[in-house]
């Protein structure tokens, strides 16, 4: 048996300013790390020691990571950075205010490609490559994304470096982003495509996950 601990980075400044933010890499707001620190006071409560994080390669991410370790006592456990936790790509609406573009296209459009799992957003014309992803090759970064596209993006991440560790008894941690957790959770609950519009990952609250030897979910619990 393992558990399985996934968190929503705490408020960026892109969700206090109702921003389309995706692969930008903003801040923490202070209102995110008193977010984060909270979150790290209620996983510290439950006693669980970790084997590893994993988290993304955006500062909103990975700030919320080090603030939750800290808080846990675990600062000391391998943390893991891959750009397949980083947020869905929202495309050309990155940037954008979202009140904005709802203004400009309508309440059911903005809904689709927010919610949509299929449904991919306006595309950039093109993607300068962030240094930090040269590592893996060119052309790592989307020029947009459905979260369907996001999700198969990130199955590779749970079956290859989370999933065999929890196999091997070891607790693990994700600090995330809210559409990558929803594709996870999609994963893990077998969600139907046409309802994970209706699941929504608050900004620092942390969600346990309970496996039996077969990573069959045993229990889930928002803490």
């Amino acid at each position: 048996m393992a558990t399985l601990v996934i968190l929503r980075h705490g408020e960026s400044v892109a969700n206090r300013d109702n921003i389309f933010t995706g692969w930008s890499d903003v801040p923490l707001t202070a209102k995110g790390r008193e977010q984060a620190a909270a979150a790290g006071k209620l996983v510290a409560a439950t006693g669980l020691q970790f084997g590893a994080l994993h988290t993304s390669m955006l500062q909103r991410a990975i700030v919320t990571s080090n603030i939750v370790l800290e808080a846990i006592d675990q600062l000391y456990i391998p943390e893991y950075k891959s750009w397949r936790l980083n947020e869905r790509h929202y495309g050309a609406l990155r940037g954008k205010n979202k009140a904005a573009v709802k203004a400009q296209v309508g309440e059911a459009q903005i809904k689709i490609w927010r919610r949509s799992f299929e449904t991919v957003p306006p595309l950039l014309d093109h993607v300068s490559q962030d240094r930090r992803y040269d590592q893996f090759g060119p052309h790592v970064e989307p020029r947009g994304e459905s979260l369907e596209m996001a999700y198969h993006r990130l199955l590779p991440y749970w079956t290859d470096q989370i999933a065999p560790r929890l196999l091997d008894g070891h607790n693990q941690l994700v600090v995330a982003h809210g559409s990558t957790l929803r594709a996870l959770i999609k994963y893990l609950d077998h969600v139907a495509d046409a309802d994970i519009s209706k699941v929504e990952v608050a900004n620092g609250e942390p969600i346990r996950y309970d496996f039996d030897d077969r990573l069959n979910v045993l229990a889930k619990q928002t803490l």
